[in-house]
């Protein structure tokens, strides 16, 4: 295989034609041909601009098949999914609920606790001296007399 060089180098150093046969003696520094040294690759400019690409028939059947394919796929994964991700949210709703409802409970008994201190007959004692009350009389109480049928009132 000849490389560039020695192709256009036909004479030895000594200025004789170098013969096919002669042996010359190899200088030891000169590096040695490589490989495919002989090719020689050009780059060339193609201008596609002016082609116009021909419809593919089955290309477009192709392409609704797998957007038909993707939506199924879409439809039953969301079916699957929806029920797991409505009862996960519904453990959140239940769980934010019971928390409340343990405020609320405790809400409660801090309310009724209250509402005994204030209604202990040792406190209206001890308000109704403050605001010089006193006990009434046998016969300062009026009882209304209620009807035994139980009606209150009725609206003619």
């Amino acid at each position: 295989m000849a490389t560039l060089p020695t192709f256009f180098r036909r004479t030895t150093e000594t200025g004789h034609p170098a013969s096919p046969g002669a042996q010359t003696e190899r200088d030891p520094f000169q590096l040695r041909a490589l490989p495919r040294e002989d090719v020689f690759l050009y780059c060339k400019r193609i201008d596609n601009s002016r082609l116009v690409r021909e419809p593919d028939p089955q290309a477009r059947g192709a392409c609704w098949s797998a957007i038909g394919a993707a939506g199924v796929l879409v439809l039953v994964l969301t079916s699957v999914l929806v029920p797991n991700v409505a009862s996960t949210i519904a453990g959140y709703k239940l769980q934010a609920l019971l928390v409340e409802q343990r405020q609320l409970q405790a809400e409660k008994r801090t309310l009724d606790l209250q509402e005994a201190e204030l209604e202990s007959p040792q406190r209206l004692d001890k308000l109704a001296q403050v605001q010089n009350l006193v006990t009434p009389l046998s016969g300062q109480v009026v009882r209304l007399n209620s009807k035994a049928d139980g009606a209150v009132a009725m609206v003619k």
